[in-house]
Parts: C-alpha cells; sequence; structure tokens
C-alpha cells in the first residue's frame, strides 16, 4: 500500500496554509512530517484523513484515487480527544464500533492492547484519573483497537516517563513490522530518527526538504571530522602547530575534538597523520549533521 499526496494546497479565508504539498509514504515504513507549529502538518494530516477537502491537489492510493471508506485510519492527535468522565473501555469500545467494529471484538482488540500497554488494571477505571502518561496510552489504544490501516501519530510521545515510552516504542516498531502505514509527526528528533527512514519538512505551507535521513544527511559537504580519546588537547595543538594548511579549524566539544578540512579529500591524510604521531584516539569519523541542525536549518525565519 502506497499512499501519494500530490500538490496540495489551501486556504482558509485570505490565508494561504498549504501550497502544493507533495509526499508519499508506504506500507511498513514510517514517514516523519515535521514542521514548527503552525507550518501546515495539521492541515495536511486533517486532509489525508478526509476531514475536510483541499483547494486543489490529489491523494491517491496505489494510484487510484483514495476510497476512505474501504480503509481504517487510527489518528493519535497531540491534544487528547477522549471523555474524561467516561469508563475506559466503554469509550474504547464506543469509539471502535464508529471504525466498524463489532463491540465483541471491539472489546477483545482493546483489551489485546491494555494488556500490552500494561493498562488492564485500568479498563473499568474513569479516564480522568489516570495519569497523563497512562491517559496517553488509552489515547493510542484507541487509535490503535480498530487495526487501521493507516497510522497517525501526533507527537505520541508528549508526556510519557521512559518506561512507558519504551513500551509505546515498542507498540510503533510492531506497527511498521506488520506492514502499516505510519505517518510520524513530533518536535522530539530522536524519535523521529529511530522510526523514520523517510522525513518531509513543512516550511511555511510547503515542503522545503524530503527523503532519506541517512541520504539526506550524507548531501551535506564531509569535510568536517570528529576525534574522540584520550589526547585531545594534544591533538588540537598538533593540527594547530604543524597542519594548518590542510586544517581550517579545530575546536574542542566535551569529549571530542571537531576538526574542519580545507577539502573533504584530505580526511585520509589527517587520519594518516594522527596515527604517526601515536596519539590516543578511540574514534575517527566524518561529522553529519543532527536530524534537529537540518530542522533548524530548514526552518529557521
Amino acid at each position: 500500500m502506497q499512499i501519494n499526496v500530490n500538490n496540495i494546497c489551501k486556504s482558509f479565508g485570505d490565508k494561504k496554509v498549504l501550497e502544493g504539498i507533495s509526499l508519499s509514504c508506504e506500507s511498513g515504513k514510517a514517514l516523519g512530517l515535521l514542521g514548527r507549529n503552525g507550518a501546515g502538518k495539521t492541515t495536511s494530516i486533517r486532509i489525508i484523513m478526509g476531514i475536510f477537502p483541499a483547494d486543489s491537489g490529489e491523494i491517491l492510493l496505489d494510484g487510484k484515487p483514495i476510497d476512505r471508506k474501504k480503509l481504517k485510519i487510527g489518528y493519535l492527535p497531540e491534544e487528547r480527544g477522549l471523555y474524561p468522565k467516561k469508563i475506559v473501555m466503554e469509550q474504547l469500545v464506543y469509539l471502535a464500533e464508529l471504525k466498524g467494529l463489532k463491540a465483541s471484538d471491539a472489546k477483545k482488540s482493546a483489551r489485546e492492547l491494555l494488556e500490552k500497554l500494561e493498562m488492564t488494571e485500568y479498563e473499568n477505571k474513569k479516564l480522568d484519573t489516570l495519569s497523563k502518561g497512562n491517559q496517553q496510552k488509552i489515547q493510542l489504544i484507541a487509535t490503535l483497537t480498530c487495526d487501521p490501516d493507516i497510522v497517525i501519530l501526533d507527537e505520541p510521545f508528549s508526556g510519557l516517563d521512559p518506561v512507558n515510552a519504551m513500551l509505546l516504542k515498542d507498540t510503533v516498531k510492531e506497527l511498521i513490522a506488520r506492514g502499516k502505514v505510519v505517518i510520524f509527526s513530533s518536535h522530539q528528533m530522536n524519535y523521529v530518527e529511530e522510526f523514520c527512514n523517510d522525513i518531509a519538512i513543512i516550511n511555511k505551507g510547503k515542503i522545503v526538504r524530503a527523503g532519506d535521513i541517512a541520504q539526506i544527511k550524507k548531501s551535506y559537504d564531509r569535510n568536517k571530522i570528529v576525534v574522540a580519546g584520550a589526547d585531545l588537547n594534544k591533538i588540537k595543538m598538533f593540527l594547530d602547530d604543524k597542519l594548518q594548511g590542510t586544517v581550517l579549524n579545530s575546536q574542542i566539544n566535551k569529549d571530542s575534538l571537531l576538526i574542519e578540512l580545507a577539502n573533504a579529500d584530505m580526511k585520509n591524510g589527517l587520519m594518516n597523520s594522527l596515527a604517526q604521531e601515536s596519539f590516543d584516539i578511540d574514534k575517527f569519523y566524518v561529522y553529519e549533521p543532527s536530524l534537529n541542525d537540518i530542522f533548524v536549518e530548514y526552518t529557521e525565519d
């Protein structure tokens, strides 16, 4: 299954919210949909879900116009949308029935997910008696009870402690392994890098960078080298004294030394020079920007 969003535009009154958004995602992979608040992520998600139409453009499923009546879409919103005064199991079943499940099947699916996320003790509790993190887990269970084909997760780790975050991480990885289409939106870049091969960064209603994360990182100039080890100060003094034509700049950052070369092709020569001096080196590798660095670069005003 592959979803293609092609040249989607959307305005509200005189305000253009989306200007030619195009992206794709497929079964068994997670797409990281990134952007600052107000960039157009939520509008894109709502159009994919069919909450409201685009002004122009198209959404295709396996090359044909998407028919949402034949699909189940699970959506975990950033803002919780459950009923705080209602019993957990009652609303899980009710929401799954709205997606077409029989009550018995909905209850069975909900109980399996409650057990998987260690929440069985709360099935007969009112939602507002649960902690913020446990309410988030119930919200995820509500998203998945109908066994959706497409799963859209918007800031799913908000409010979770490390143990609960690990349970949720395992659940997301299982969804990907089961061949679901997963769209993952978050400002926590470590989670995006853990789950997603591909990203699409939206800024002011336009896609400003998209593609495979590893390839995006490799597209940057590879003339920066990171060295870690016990002799960082000695190495820096050696670079400043002996390799001024090769090294443009060097800076110690906590437990590593960042070296900027005049040319990326000089890295093997640098490595040989350091080896000949017998410095105590634990790591030597090409510096790549973090996903957070890339995000900031493409979304700064």
